[in-house]
C-alpha cells in the first residue's frame, strides 16, 4: 500500500542543541506549519519543545 502524501515522514529535533531526534507523522491539513512537541530528551533528562526539520 502506497503511503499518503497527507501524512508524512516528519524528524523532530531538540532545541536543547543535543542532537537528539524523533521521527512522527504529521496530518498536513491539521499542522501545515512547522510541529513542535514537547518530548523527553535522554541526554538532558527532562522534557523539552523538539521543532520540525526541514
Amino acid at each position: 500500500m502506497a503511503r499518503s502524501t497527507m501524512r508524512p515522514v516528519v524528524k523532530l529535533k531538540s532545541t536543547a542543541g543535543t542532537g537528539v531526534t524523533y521521527v512522527t507523522r504529521k496530518n498536513r491539513l491539521n499542522d501545515p506549519d512547522r510541529l513542535v512537541l514537547r518530548k523527553y530528551d535522554q541526554v538532558v533528562g527532562k522534557h523539552v519543545p523538539f521543532r520540525e526539520e526541514r
